[in-house]
Protein backbone atom coordinates (compact mmCIF):
# COMPACT_ATOMS: atom_id res chain seq x y z
CA UNK A 1 0.00 0.00 0.00
CA UNK A 2 1.54 3.30 -1.08
CA UNK A 3 0.78 6.95 -0.31
CA UNK A 4 -1.82 7.14 -3.10
CA UNK A 5 -3.75 4.15 -1.71
CA UNK A 6 -3.66 5.78 1.73
CA UNK A 7 -4.89 9.07 0.29
CA UNK A 8 -7.74 7.25 -1.48
CA UNK A 9 -8.72 5.56 1.78
CA UNK A 10 -8.72 8.89 3.57
CA UNK A 11 -10.91 10.44 0.85
CA UNK A 12 -13.34 7.52 0.97
CA UNK A 13 -13.59 7.72 4.76
CA UNK A 14 -14.56 11.38 4.44
CA UNK A 15 -17.17 10.71 1.74
CA UNK A 16 -17.62 7.26 0.23
CA UNK A 17 -20.15 8.60 -2.28
CA UNK A 18 -17.53 10.53 -4.25
CA UNK A 19 -17.26 9.69 -7.92
CA UNK A 20 -14.11 8.02 -9.20
CA UNK A 21 -13.43 11.24 -11.13
CA UNK A 22 -13.51 13.26 -7.89
CA UNK A 23 -11.39 10.67 -6.09
CA UNK A 24 -8.86 10.68 -8.92
CA UNK A 25 -8.69 14.46 -8.95
CA UNK A 26 -8.17 14.56 -5.17
CA UNK A 27 -5.18 12.19 -5.31
CA UNK A 28 -3.74 13.00 -8.73
CA UNK A 29 -5.03 10.03 -10.74
CA UNK A 30 -7.26 9.56 -13.77
CA UNK A 31 -10.80 8.34 -13.22
CA UNK A 32 -9.90 4.86 -14.48
CA UNK A 33 -6.78 4.62 -12.34
CA UNK A 34 -8.73 5.68 -9.22
CA UNK A 35 -11.38 3.06 -9.98
CA UNK A 36 -8.76 0.34 -10.42
CA UNK A 37 -6.97 1.31 -7.18
CA UNK A 38 -10.24 1.22 -5.21
CA UNK A 39 -11.11 -2.16 -6.77
CA UNK A 40 -7.74 -3.55 -5.64
CA UNK A 41 -8.19 -2.08 -2.13
CA UNK A 42 -11.50 -3.94 -1.91
CA UNK A 43 -10.03 -7.13 -3.34
CA UNK A 44 -7.16 -7.11 -0.80
CA UNK A 45 -9.50 -6.41 2.12
CA UNK A 46 -8.34 -2.86 2.97
CA UNK A 47 -11.91 -1.73 2.26
CA UNK A 48 -14.19 -4.19 4.02
CA UNK A 49 -17.51 -2.59 3.07
CA UNK A 50 -19.13 0.73 2.23
CA UNK A 51 -21.81 1.89 4.64
CA UNK A 52 -23.73 4.95 5.75
CA UNK A 53 -22.71 6.44 9.11
CA UNK A 54 -26.12 6.69 10.79
CA UNK A 55 -26.59 8.60 14.05
CA UNK A 56 -28.06 6.07 16.52
CA UNK A 57 -29.75 8.87 18.50
CA UNK A 58 -31.69 9.88 15.39
CA UNK A 59 -33.12 6.35 15.37
CA UNK A 60 -34.08 6.49 19.03
CA UNK A 61 -31.06 4.62 20.43
CA UNK A 62 -29.70 7.39 22.65
CA UNK A 63 -28.29 5.18 25.42
CA UNK A 64 -24.75 3.93 24.76
CA UNK A 65 -23.07 1.62 27.23
CA UNK A 66 -19.89 -0.42 27.35
CA UNK A 67 -20.32 -3.63 29.30
CA UNK A 68 -17.57 -5.87 30.59
CA UNK A 69 -18.59 -9.48 30.99
CA UNK A 70 -17.06 -11.79 33.59
CA UNK A 71 -17.15 -15.51 32.94
CA UNK A 72 -16.38 -18.88 34.43
CA UNK A 73 -14.97 -20.26 31.17
CA UNK A 74 -13.38 -19.29 27.85
CA UNK A 75 -15.88 -17.17 25.92
CA UNK A 76 -14.27 -17.40 22.48
CA UNK A 77 -17.01 -19.66 21.17
CA UNK A 78 -19.94 -17.49 22.32
CA UNK A 79 -20.09 -15.08 19.37
CA UNK A 80 -23.47 -16.45 18.18
CA UNK A 81 -25.03 -15.90 21.61
CA UNK A 82 -23.82 -12.31 21.83
CA UNK A 83 -24.69 -11.63 18.18
CA UNK A 84 -28.24 -12.84 18.85
CA UNK A 85 -28.80 -9.73 20.99
CA UNK A 86 -29.49 -6.98 18.44
CA UNK A 87 -28.69 -4.21 20.92
CA UNK A 88 -25.05 -5.39 21.03
CA UNK A 89 -23.29 -3.59 18.20
CA UNK A 90 -19.75 -4.84 18.99
CA UNK A 91 -18.29 -7.65 21.07
CA UNK A 92 -14.63 -8.36 21.78
CA UNK A 93 -12.69 -11.02 23.68
CA UNK A 94 -10.38 -9.04 25.97
CA UNK A 95 -7.47 -9.56 28.34
CA UNK A 96 -7.67 -8.33 31.90
CA UNK A 97 -10.23 -8.66 34.66
CA UNK A 98 -13.13 -9.43 32.31
CA UNK A 99 -13.50 -11.85 29.40
CA UNK A 100 -15.67 -9.91 26.95
CA UNK A 101 -16.32 -6.24 26.21
CA UNK A 102 -19.56 -5.33 24.45
CA UNK A 103 -20.87 -2.06 23.08
CA UNK A 104 -24.61 -1.74 23.58
CA UNK A 105 -27.12 0.77 22.15
CA UNK A 106 -30.64 1.01 23.55
CA UNK A 107 -33.49 3.50 23.70
CA UNK A 108 -33.62 3.58 27.49
CA UNK A 109 -31.86 2.42 30.64
CA UNK A 110 -34.74 0.01 31.17
CA UNK A 111 -33.89 -1.63 27.84
CA UNK A 112 -30.23 -1.70 28.87
CA UNK A 113 -31.23 -3.53 32.03
CA UNK A 114 -33.09 -6.09 29.90
CA UNK A 115 -29.98 -6.58 27.72
CA UNK A 116 -27.90 -7.16 30.86
CA UNK A 117 -30.41 -9.84 31.97
CA UNK A 118 -30.10 -11.55 28.57
CA UNK A 119 -26.28 -11.38 28.73
CA UNK A 120 -26.43 -13.07 32.16
CA UNK A 121 -28.42 -15.90 30.56
CA UNK A 122 -25.47 -16.78 28.26
CA UNK A 123 -23.77 -19.96 29.47
CA UNK A 124 -20.60 -19.16 31.41
CA UNK A 125 -21.42 -15.52 32.19
CA UNK A 126 -21.24 -14.81 35.91
CA UNK A 127 -21.20 -11.02 36.05
CA UNK A 128 -21.33 -7.74 34.15
CA UNK A 129 -20.29 -4.13 34.72
CA UNK A 130 -21.95 -1.46 32.60
CA UNK A 131 -20.55 2.00 31.94
CA UNK A 132 -23.06 4.40 30.42
CA UNK A 133 -21.69 7.07 28.10
CA UNK A 134 -22.95 10.54 29.00
CA UNK A 135 -21.50 12.32 25.96
CA UNK A 136 -19.00 11.25 23.31
CA UNK A 137 -15.87 13.40 23.11
CA UNK A 138 -15.00 12.20 19.61
CA UNK A 139 -14.85 9.12 17.43
CA UNK A 140 -12.51 8.58 14.51
CA UNK A 141 -12.13 5.97 11.83
CA UNK A 142 -8.92 3.99 11.51
CA UNK A 143 -6.25 6.18 9.96
CA UNK A 144 -4.91 4.93 6.63
CA UNK A 145 -1.58 6.44 7.75
CA UNK A 146 -1.32 4.44 10.98
CA UNK A 147 -2.29 5.16 14.57
CA UNK A 148 -1.62 8.75 15.54
CA UNK A 149 -0.19 9.72 12.16
CA UNK A 150 -0.94 13.18 10.87
CA UNK A 151 -1.07 12.26 7.21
Amino acid sequence: MDHIDRALLEQLQQDATQSYAALGQAVGLSTGAAHERVRKLREHGAIRRTTADVDPSALGYGVLAYVTVDSTRWMGDTAPEFAALPEIVEAHIIAGNASVLVKVRTASTEQLQDVLRRIHAIDGVNGTRATIVLEPLFERPASPYGAGAAG
